[in-house]
């Protein structure tokens, strides 16, 4: 049985990452801090876990006590607000803390490294919807410090062999998620709404984004361990909404009234953003298959579940 380590797999991606990989018969490892995620996530999952930080040089020999056959490196600060305003915090996670990772799937000859990288690093697009071909050019700390880790990526295959995948995801929503990240707005507007709160929209509400399930981001995931390696893929939707359509969509699944209250825009959001997965569909196999309005109500489910207990 082929062994599997998730690191951040106690958060909201990497615990329904976990499952799937338990579904597809590998043996399963999780390494977290717990800053972010809860090991309630993993509660009852047949996995080993370890409390451990990226960012300290120890992890490095925990990784090579593991042994595993693959990684999965999803653990990172995830918040482009947070970035702004604390990038030196943003990049001893996400630079020196996957570099950690980089090192140790080195020095364990592991297959290959898929590493959950973000439509973050394209910046504001020239076209939509975006491919792997646009220009890179963020337009927050993390943005940037992703695409370091995906360079580095390209060049520790270079200079040691060690292979690798990159999947840049659009906007992941789904149960469990929390308020921060891309697609974060998706926890936010079930949270309050079920709660009975009106939401706040930064800016107009006019910025569009790419909203994915969680689950088809995992089937990716586990997809990309044994398809072609060396790549760079978006996984995405393929298609876009409005926040305010969104707003609209999950007004509707919740029966409510309440109108959202806007502010001011945020610095380092995006304006528009979607990007195309023709390519993923055919180097992965793989084709989101939720839709949208059922995984909003998926979401909503979740969050009134979690506000009843």
């Amino acid at each position: 049985m082929e062994k599997v380590l998730v690191t951040g797999g106690c958060g909201f991606i990497g615990s329904h990452i976990a499952e799937q990989l338990l579904k597809e018969n590998y043996r399963v490892s999780i390494l977290d801090n717990l800053t972010t995620g809860h090991r309630s996530n993993i509660d009852g999952l047949p996995i080993d876990f370890y409390e451990q930080d990226i960012t300290k040089p120890e992890v490095i020999d925990v990784i090579k006590s593991i042994d595993p056959d693959y990684i999965v490196h999803l653990a990172a600060q995830v918040s482009v607000a947070e970035s702004v305003s604390d990038f030196l915090n943003d990049e001893n996670i996400n630079i020196r803390g996957s570099l950690h990772i980089i090192k140790a799937a080195g020095e364990c000859n592991v297959k290959k490294i898929v590493f959950a990288s973000s439509a973050a690093v394209y910046g504001n697009p020239d076209y939509l919807p975006v491919d792997t071909r646009h220009q890179t050019n963020p337009g927050s700390p993390y943005g940037l410090t992703k695409l370091t880790v995906e360079n580095y990526l390209k060049l520790a295959y270079d200079l040691y062999g060690t292979e690798y995948c990159i999947l840049r995801y659009s906007n992941v929503y789904g149960p469990r998620q929390d308020a921060k990240g891309e697609g974060g707005v998706v926890s936010i507007f079930s949270d309050l709404l079920t709660s009975g709160k009106a939401p706040v929209i930064f800016g107009d509400g006019e910025q569009s984004r790419d909203f994915i399930y969680v689950g088809d981001v995992a089937s990716a995931n586990v997809k990309a361990l044994k398809a072609q390696s060396n790549v760079c893929l978006n996984v995405s939707n393929g298609f876009s909404i409005t926040v305010n359509e969104l707003f609209t969509e999950m007004k509707k699944a919740t029966n409510s009234d309440l109108s959202p209250i806007y502010q001011d825009e945020r610095p380092g959001d995006i304006r528009h953003s979607t990007l195309c997965n023709e390519e993923t569909k055919k180097i992965l196999n793989w084709e989101p298959k939720m839709p949208l309005a059922e995984g909003l109500e998926k979401t909503i489910s979740y969050y009134k579940k979690e506000m009843n207990t």
